[in-house]
């Protein structure tokens, strides 16, 4: 639903050599969401400034609107509009393959 707001906590140590991406898509047409606040529903890790918490682990957020504080570990989505979001590993590493690192789930926040 996108209208609610969503995180997920990336445990520290994402298993990606070059970097790792977070990107939204619209259930409907399989393409990325058109969303009017951001020309691109989606963070890196190679180009984002996030805030990451003091255990190196990283929250991202989704929902329609930024989090207070949090406007760079956001993505945006839409009230009356489902989504599905994809998380990609650009020279994934070893935890990956193992299964050792595992990202946390998708929360509602209340």
């Amino acid at each position: 639903d996108g209208a609610k707001t969503y995180k997920v906590t990336l445990p520290k140590g994402v298993p990606a050599k070059d970097f790792w991406s977070l990107v939204a898509y619209d259930t409907q047409t399989r393409s990325e969401l058109q969303t009017p606040d951001q020309a691109f529903p989606s963070i890196n890790s190679k180009v984002a400034k996030l805030n990451y918490n003091k255990d190196g682990s990283v929250d991202i957020y989704f929902g329609p609107k930024a989090p207070k504080g949090f406007e760079q570990n956001w993505i945006q989505t839409l009230p009356n509009k489902s989504w599905f979001v994809a998380i990609r590993f650009y020279g994934p590493l070893k935890p990956f393959y193992d299964k050792t690192w595992k990202p946390g789930e998708i929360e509602l926040i209340k």
